[in-house]
C-alpha cells in the first residue's frame, strides 16, 4: 500500500520551537547559509520558508525516507549525513549516492509527481527540513534566481550520477574501491588532521558505495593499507598516499567483464 512521507506524525520534532537550541539555530539560520540555494531568497521570501517548514532530529539508522513513499515535499538536510539507496536481492544495498549538509534528498520524485525510487537514511545524527511542494512551487515562481540554482543544482547531480554509473562499471575492485575513497574525500572532506575522512561508514556500505561484495572491500581495503596507500584506525580510514589512490583510480579493465563476473575482479 502506497504512503505518504509524514515528518509531523512520525517526528521526534515537527516544529523549528520544540527542537534543542542548537538544532533549532540550525533549522532557522539554514536559508542564510551560502552553502544553500535558498541563500538568494528575499527577507520576506526567507519568513515564509521558516514558518512553512518542518523540522525534525533523526538518528543514525533511522530511516529519512522510503521507497514505495509519496514524498511530501523537498527534504533538506542541514546538518549530518545520510545515504541514498535501493535495495536488490537478499536485501542487499545499492547506494545511490551520499547527502551531505544542504543537499537533496527525494527531489526527483517530488517533481516526477511519483513514488520514492529509493530510501535514505541517516548515517550519523541529523536534522532535516522539509518544504512542502506548494510553498516550494511558489518560491520557484517568485524568485527566478532560485530556479536557475535549483536546475544547476540538478543538473550536476544528474551529470554526477552517470560519471559514477559509467567509471564504476569499468573499473576492476581496486579501482572502484578508490573511486570511493577519493569521493568520499570529495564530499565530506577531512578531519583536523588533513588526512581522516570526515565521515565513518562501515565495510559494507563502502561495498555497496564501491558495486562490489563485503569479502571484497574489506580485502582491497587491507591491501590498500598493506601498500601504505591508507591508513585503518577501526572505522576512520586515513588517505596517505592520494596520489597513489588517484593511480588506481584512472585504471579501466581492458576489456568489459560479464556483470555476472564483475565482483570476482
Amino acid at each position: 500500500m502506497e504512503q505518504t512521507d509524514s515528518f509531523k506524525s512520525r517526528g521526534r520534532s515537527d516544529s523549528a520551537g520544540a527542537l534543542p537550541a542548537r538544532e533549532r539555530d540550525e533549522a532557522e539560520l539554514f536559508p542564510d547559509e551560502p552553502a544553500s540555494i535558498f541563500h538568494v531568497l528575499t527577507p520576506e521570501e526567507k519568513q515564509i520558508f521558516r514558518r512553512r517548514m518542518v523540522v525534525r532530529t533523526y538518528r543514525r539508522g533511522e530511516y529519512i525516507c522510503r521507497a514505495g513513499n509519496t514524498p511530501a515535499g523537498l527534504i533538506c538536510l542541514v546538518s549530518g549525513k545520510a545515504k541514498v539507496f535501493q535495495e536488490g536481492a537478499g536485501g542487499r544495498e545499492h547506494i545511490v549516492r551520499m547527502a551531505k549538509p544542504a543537499g537533496f534528498i527525494g527531489y526527483r520524485a517530488l517533481f516526477a509527481g511519483e513514488v520514492h525510487a529509493a530510501s535514505a537514511r541517516a548515517i550519523e545524527d541529523s536534522v532535516v527540513i522539509s518544504l512542502d511542494r506548494e510553498t516550494l512551487f511558489s518560491l520557484l515562481h517568485a524568485n527566478s534566481e532560485l530556479s536557475i540554482l535549483f536546475i544547476k543544482s540538478l543538473a550536476a547531480e544528474l551529470g554526477f550520477s552517470y560519471f559514477r554509473t559509467v567509471t564504476l562499471t569499468r573499473k576492476q575492485i581496486p579501482g572502484r574501491l578508490a573511486e570511493t575513497l577519493l569521493f568520499l574525500r570529495d564530499t565530506y572532506g577531512f578531519e583536523n588532521d588533513g588526512a581522516t575522512l570526515k565521515v565513518c561508514l562501515s565495510r559494507e556500505d563502502i561495498a555497496n558505495l564501491s558495486n562490489m561484495s563485503t569479502s571484497n572491500a574489506i580485502r582491497t581495503l587491507s591491501s590498500f593499507a598493506g601498500r601504505g596507500l591508507i591508513g585503518i584506525e577501526g572505522k576512520k580510514i586515513i588517505l596517505t598516499d592520494i596520489a597513489g589512490l588517484e593511480k588506481i583510480s584512472e585504471e579501466r579493465r581492458k576489456e568489459p567483464l560479464p556483470k555476472d563476473d564483475a565482483d570476482e575482479n
